[in-house]
């Protein structure tokens, strides 16, 4: 009796093993449980340019690590265990020294580099754990056609940059938390359902679209929520001339500033800069003290701002059938 119960654990065993062998690629486990041990050797065993996608299946653990996702590691996609408990991170900040005695700067404190296209995370937490030590970025990336779901985006200053210039990013039921500038860069970014947690006091984003991009930051159906020790905050406020950034449909809390954006001390940006909102609710919200050089979008300007508009070519599938009113 005891020989035929072994055998059917083991035969479970092979079949749950095997069960994974079929939904990924690889997998990455702390524990020596999967074929690597760390999330950098599975992206390096990944053959370059390929153009299938490669899964990877991370399980619980904290993994510190600085990763790189290198130009021709294209068409991954990262799947966490548990968001709460697959934890990528690393504790550089802007001023820590490199060998030569240097700055390493905010783009080199970076915990994870992303920059192969066509990427796509999953219940994933990505930290920077340096503390509130200035710019420490959890997560840069400038992969076009990149998408992060059920993510968390964990630091305080500068925490997700995104980085590249034209790049296409999505960002759906994500958590982002930080304190000044927490997200900021020049990429075309889409928020659904995303929570934006203010920490201390500072501003949400720092864009710096580009000129030439229609569109910069859109935000749809997010949350603001804040830390119990939360000050003042302000929507948004232009890292570059041509800073564009969209709030719709959103959750606005008091401790937003009544003006809403800031112009970073500099007057010229208000001519360039686009800071718009529609139909956001809470405190916050639709504030008769916003700043003259802001704007309050008309319905049919709200829905000339859709996936398709804002993504072009880039056919999204969002996870769930109740957001098919974007596309």
């Amino acid at each position: 009796m005891i020989k035929y119960v072994s055998l059917l654990l083991l035969c479970a065993l092979f079949f749950v093993q095997n069960s994974w062998a079929k939904d990924y690629d690889f997998v990455v486990a702390k524990d020596g449980s999967g074929q690597f041990t760390t999330v950098q050797a599975a992206i390096d065993a990944v053959p370059s340019f390929r153009k299938e996608t490669t899964t990877i299946f991370i399980k619980k653990g904290i993994y510190k690590e600085k990763i790189i996702l290198s130009v021709p590691k294209q068409h991954i996609k990262l799947v966490g265990e548990d968001v709460s408990a697959t934890i990528l991170t690393f504790d550089d900040y802007a001023q820590r020294k490199n060998l030569f005695g240097e700055d390493i700067g905010t783009s080199g404190s970076a915990s994870f580099y992303c920059l192969g296209d066509n990427f796509t995370a999953e219940n994933i937490s990505f930290e920077n754990s340096a503390g509130p030590v200035g710019q420490a970025v959890a997560l840069w990336v400038a992969a076009d056609k990149a998408t992060f779901i059920n993510c968390r985006f964990l630091g305080f200053q500068d925490t997700l940059y995104t980085y590249g210039k034209g790049a296409r990013q999505l960002y759906v039921h994500c958590y982002i938390e930080g304190t000044v500038d927490y997200i900021f860069g020049s990429s075309t970014a889409w928020f659904e359902g995303c929570e934006l947690h203010c920490k201390n006091s500072g501003y949400i984003t720092a864009a710096s679209t580009p000129e030439t991009s229609s569109f910069g930051y859109i935000f749809n159906n997010c949350t603001i929520t804040g830390s119990p020790d939360v000050q003042t905050f302000y929507l948004g406020r232009p890292w570059r001339p041509y800073a564009k950034v969209v709030f719709m449909h959103s959750s606005i809390p008091a401790f937003i500033s009544k003006a809403g954006w800031d112009n970073w001390g500099k007057a010229s940006n208000e001519q360039t800069a686009f800071f718009a909102e529609y139909h956001n609710t809470g405190a916050g919200a639709l504030s008769q003290s916003r700043v003259k050089w802001a704007k309050q979008l008309s319905t049919q300007e709200a829905e000339n701002i859709s996936l398709t508009a804002v993504f072009g070519d880039w056919q999204v599938d969002l996870p769930s059938a109740d957001h098919a009113h974007l596309r």
